[in-house]
């Protein structure tokens, strides 16, 4: 099962940290074991690991208007 990474920018590390438990039950139909950073430096970068038994569903579920909502709604920066 591979291990994917996910990185990008948020407008507020301390809102994004805040929402893990949302994000959770959204990755849990092609994803397990979710995991995030914030970045050591301070800056604005984060990043979710997750162990993606599903890639087909990962990469429908990334294009998909309940992600864009929630990516808004947690401070993702496009």
């Amino acid at each position: 099962m591979p291990r994917v990474v996910v990185t990008h920018a948020v407008r507020d590390r301390g809102l994004w940290a805040s929402k893990h438990s949302e994000r959770v039950p959204v990755f849990a139909p092609w994803g397990s074991n979710v995991v995030e950073y914030l970045a050591a430096d301070g800056s604005n970068k984060v990043a979710v690991l997750a162990d993606v038994h599903d890639m087909a569903k990962m990469q429908a579920a990334l294009n998909s208007p309940e992600i864009a909502a929630g990516k808004q709604a947690h401070g993702v920066v496009e």
